[in-house]
């Protein structure tokens, strides 16, 4: 199981947060969603993963992984690993 830590936007089509949430829904991935606080400064679960505090987060197999354009990427390079379409 996959955890997403996310901003608060209400909808998958106007964030980052969004575009990760899109494609682990596309790869058929299991997860789960953790809202993180607005404020930057009351994200301590998220730095105490990654060191920073912005999201969106992808902890998944035991790694924490930041940014949604590398998130994408290493979901696209999992589905092509494990021969799933996608």
């Amino acid at each position: 199981m996959a955890t997403l830590y996310r901003c608060s936007t209400p909808t998958d089509w106007l964030c980052p947060c969004g575009r990760v949430a899109r494609a682990l829904r596309k790869g058929d991935i299991h997860f789960h969603e953790v809202v993180v606080p607005q404020r930057r400064s009351r994200r301590d679960e998220v730095e105490a993963l990654t060191g920073q505090r912005r999201v969106p987060v992808l902890g998944i197999n035991g790694e924490a992984i930041c940014d949604s354009h590398r998130i994408v990427e290493n979901l696209a390079h999992r589905r092509s690993q494990s021969g799933s379409p996608g």
